[in-house]
């Protein structure tokens, strides 16, 4: 069986931290033996928008971000909340959700 992880990155500028904070996310994840999908919400708008079945298929759902992210979608997940900037630092935070 697969583990999946899902996350959102987006910083207030949607420029850099927003996807440094995605690469490392992911890099951590991989470490782990886990699958990624990060849907980051830069300047240029969502990119790699999550689907309902990564959503529902994901064992924890990462937010990283400095601007506020609807969790609408994320109902009944186990939801890390996080800075990207913290994320950058320490992306294994969400590790203990587990």
């Amino acid at each position: 069986m697969s583990r999946n992880v899902v996350a959102i990155t987006a910083c207030a500028a949607g420029i850099a931290h927003t996807y440094m904070a995605a690469e490392a996310l992911e890099i951590a994840a991989k470490e782990h033996g886990f699958n990624v999908k990060v849907e980051t919400q830069g300047s240029i708008g969502a990119e790699n928008v999550l689907t309902e079945q990564e959503i529902a298929t994901a064992e924890v759902v990462i937010i990283a971000s400095d601007v506020e992210i609807d969790l609408a979608r994320f109902v009944g997940k186990k939801v890390y909340k996080t800075r990207p900037k913290e994320a950058i630092k320490d992306a294994n935070g969400w590790w203990n959700l587990l």
